[in-house]
């Protein structure tokens, strides 16, 4: 075991993924694999234990072609479809006991109403059972590791993004306020949304995820929860659009800290 930080992103679209259905665009023909984003979600490994963050509807797929199928618990995000959808499929991680999952109460409540089977005390033992842990702002512990919840705005929707040892990792992100930028200043490794290149109500574009990412000046920053709107990847490779301790992350890569 190595206290190294390991994140392995599982997926880095926007909640129509890319390619997009019924669109035609260069960036979703794209043959580069790059180019090919599914539903944002990763997997922290840190101090022996496997973290997944979000569970979209790809997650089956995701799961399959990871480096490592070994999960811990699941931090969640919000209620969005595209980070929840996925979870009737952790059947497989809550045959012995249940499945520890930690969330606002708010998540929470919806999932018991989306999910009712799966806490009911009549379940059959083919459903998913979970170990659902409300958290709120405040620092939590999961088998000694120190996860701070760092909210943010999604429009009008208050969620979470998680700091986890020196990676903090925000998804769908419109606004944050100071006081939680000033909690990230000089992070070791930032991973954050950049979902497209015009100006979009709920999530912050590429120039204002790039200004995020200059007040809290990381070590590295990555960029996810991206449409075909972000432009092909390979256009980012060798040019002066982002700083140089910026990149666009990308299904399957493996990021140590």
């Amino acid at each position: 075991m190595t206290d190294r930080l390991q994140i392995e992103f599982l997926g880095t679209g926007t909640s129509a993924g890319v390619p997009q259905l019924l669109c035609g665009c260069g960036v979703c023909r794209s043959t580069d694999p790059r180019d090919k984003r599914l539903r944002s979600s990763a997997i922290v490994r840190y101090k022996g234990t496997d973290i997944l963050i979000d569970c979209g509807p790809d997650f089956r797929t995701q799961m399959l072609r990871a480096t490592d199928s070994h999960l811990d618990a699941l931090l969640l995000t919000h209620i969005h479809y595209d980070h929840v959808g996925g979870i009737d499929d952790l059947r497989s991680y809550s045959v012995k006991r249940p499945f520890p999952v930690f969330a606002r109460h708010d998540v929470i409540r919806d999932l018991h109403t989306r999910l009712p089977y799966c806490f009911s005390h009549d379940s059959p033992s083919w459903v998913p059972m979970f170990e659902m842990h409300e958290i709120d702002e405040r620092p939590f512990s999961f088998r000694g590791i120190t996860i701070e919840p760092i909210p943010v705005m999604h429009y009008k929707l208050p969620i979470f993004g998680y700091r986890i040892g020196p990676l903090a990792y925000i998804t769908d992100c419109k606004t944050i306020e100071d006081r939680q930028v000033d909690k990230l200043r000089g992070v070791p490794l930032l991973v954050v949304n950049a979902l497209c290149r015009h100006e979009h109500i709920s999530h912050m574009n590429l120039e204002q995820a790039l200004r995020l990412v200059g007040r809290i000046n990381p070590g590295r920053a990555f960029l996810i929860h991206m449409s075909h709107d972000i432009g092909f990847h390979a256009d980012y490779d060798s040019s002066s659009i982002l700083p140089g301790n910026v990149r666009l992350a990308y299904d399957g890569l493996v990021v140590e800290e």
